[in-house]
């Protein structure tokens, strides 16, 4: 009987040794804040959370309190030159970021910092990020961090856009979500972030809004589906998909439509098949 359950055991070890090894994180994140369970209780859930469960995102998150040398673990104070509103100290920011890049080569892993006069996060940053294996966010708070360390630490600052928050949580949190969607097995369509406003074309440089979306029912409250999506004729709903892509960025975004400019043969066809259509549509309307 023990010569049985022996040979048992040693078969499970073997099975064990032979198992393959789990991928490493196609990226890791470590974000520092003072509010680690803001970022922990939204990473928890939908796109993030699974990335984390499935091994492909490997985020960490460190709380600047831990990094304080006194008592009532403080982390910022008032500035010099008076002013209102108060400083990020430096001191708990160099010992955290420099705890987690030990060993790491000067300017290997890029250490970012979220801030409203940073550069302006797009869809092409997203993408660079997605590619680095590794980055650290900072969550500035109250009137931000020292400036010694945007000089000294900080190899990239970013926006999300011309306005101001009470802190860098959030940021960080649109930021990881932009990223992470972009990794390898994360979405359940590969094609999808190809397909999204921002996504289509931007190897190239070209940039488009999304096309509209429908599904079931084909009619709703009177209102029905685009006829061409019903057909079941891909090029035509790839057409129009392109040409609503083309009217949608065309009207609500100039700044990107005039970069697109001038169109190709095949887009302008599709923008002018479209005005003639609903110029057609407007002439009807004024008979009626």
């Amino acid at each position: 009987m023990s010569s049985e359950r022996d040979e048992g055991e040693a078969a499970e070890a073997v099975e064990v040794a032979d198992a393959p090894a789990p991928a490493p994180p196609l990226l890791r994140v470590d974000i520092i804040t003072v509010f680690p369970e803001m970022i922990e209780q939204a990473a928890s859930h939908s796109i993030l959370g699974r990335a984390r469960q499935a091994g492909v995102l490997d985020l960490r998150v460190h709380d600047l309190r831990d990094y304080t040398t006194n008592k009532h673990r403080t982390t910022d104070d008032y500035p010099f030159g008076g002013g209102a509103g108060m400083v990020m100290l430096p001191g708990p920011l160099f010992a955290c970021v420099e705890s987690l890049l030990e060993g790491a080569a000067p300017g290997e892993v890029p250490v970012l910092y979220m801030a409203p006069d940073g550069e302006r996060f797009t869809q092409r940053t997203a993408r660079e990020l997605s590619h680095t294996g590794r980055c650290v966010i900072l969550c500035g708070h109250y009137e931000g961090v020292d400036e010694r360390v945007r000089q000294a630490l900080v190899t990239r600052e970013l926006s999300i856009g011309d306005y101001v928050l009470t802190g860098g949580e959030l940021p960080a949190l649109v930021i990881l979500d932009a990223v992470t969607r972009l990794l390898p097995g994360v979405l359940g369509n590969e094609q999808s972030p190809h397909e999204e406003s921002f996504g289509s074309g931007e190897e190239d440089g070209e940039v488009l809004l999304e096309y509209p979306h429908y599904t079931r029912p084909a009619i709703f409250r009177d209102m029905p589906v685009p006829d061409v999506l019903l057909s079941g004729h891909h090029a035509k709903i790839a057409r129009w998909r392109r040409q609503q892509a083309l009217v949608r960025t065309r009207e609500r975004r100039p700044d990107l439509w005039e970069k697109l400019l001038p169109l190709s043969k095949a887009d302008q066809k599709l923008i002018d098949a479209y005005d003639a259509e609903a110029a057609e549509a407007g002439t009807a309307d004024e008979k009626i």
